[in-house]
């Protein structure tokens, strides 16, 4: 479980959102919704320690990581995988290169281990038959797939998404909805999803923490989203041109 107690954060003179608290369960999916600028990816980087807060606390697993060493950081930081806004893959080497890379870099395995998990995590995306193709070659539904499996492939407790379905056409969109659900469900992984993409927030969010007005203006379940009239959280949902 993520814990976050009354976070503040401030770039020089400016504020950037203060007092923020919230829990994220085990095998829950949190989505952090709000306008460009708001803070969103800044909250993301202190949930593994990229960021430092001017107050508050950052609990992972009972430890709170800010007063953690080095070598105790970095384990805690193999505990999640990125897929990031644009899947930040390598082109130089091929998408099988790109899975193997965290395999190669944080762990023992011989080749033999290493190919049995990067083919395993390639068919969990369902893109078994596209080891050797050049990332120049995938499509950007495809490119996201095979950054999704390099971030399952260290099976991580957490996962990070960064706009999963921005630049993706609807039915592509829909197909990484699915998999970030199921892979949820499956490997009982625990997400945080930055998204303005409100269909994707009601199709596989099981709560939602909207920041605005440099503050957490509004936090719940996905139940409790559909009915509020949060006069500020509607008026954004409704601008995604989502009618919940």
């Amino acid at each position: 479980m993520i814990e976050i107690k009354n976070l503040t954060k401030s770039f020089g003179d400016n504020l950037v959102w203060k007092d923020v608290s919230l829990q994220i369960e085990e095998g829950r999916t949190l989505a952090i919704i709000g306008k460009s600028g708001c803070g969103k990816s800044v909250l993301v980087k202190h949930i593994n320690a990229l960021m430092t807060p001017d107050e508050g606390e950052v609990i992972v697993d009972g430890r709170n990581i800010f007063k953690l060493n080095y070598v105790e950081l970095r384990l805690v930081r193999q505990q999640f995988g990125f897929l990031f806004q644009g899947a930040a893959l390598f082109d130089s080497i091929s998408a099988y290169e790109n899975v193997a890379f965290p395999l190669r870099y944080f762990t023992n395995k011989t080749e033999k281990e290493i190919h049995k998990r990067v083919t395993d995590c390639l068919e969990m995306v369902n893109l078994g038959n596209i080891g050797n193709k050049g990332t120049s070659e995938l499509s950007g539904g495809m490119r996201k797939r095979v950054g999704l499996a390099r971030a399952i492939v260290l099976q991580p407790q957490y996962i990070m998404y960064d706009e999963p379905t921005s630049g993706l056409d609807p039915e592509t969109s829909e197909e990484i909805n699915e998999l970030i659900v199921r892979l949820s469900e499956n490997l009982n992984i625990t997400s945080i999803v930055v998204t303005h993409d409100m269909h994707s927030v009601l199709d596989i969010a099981d709560s939602a923490a909207f920041l605005d007005e440099q503050k957490l203006s509004w936090y719940g379940t996905i139940d409790e989203l559909r009915e509020s009239n949060h006069e500020r959280l509607m008026s954004f949902v409704k601008a995604s041109e989502y009618q919940i």
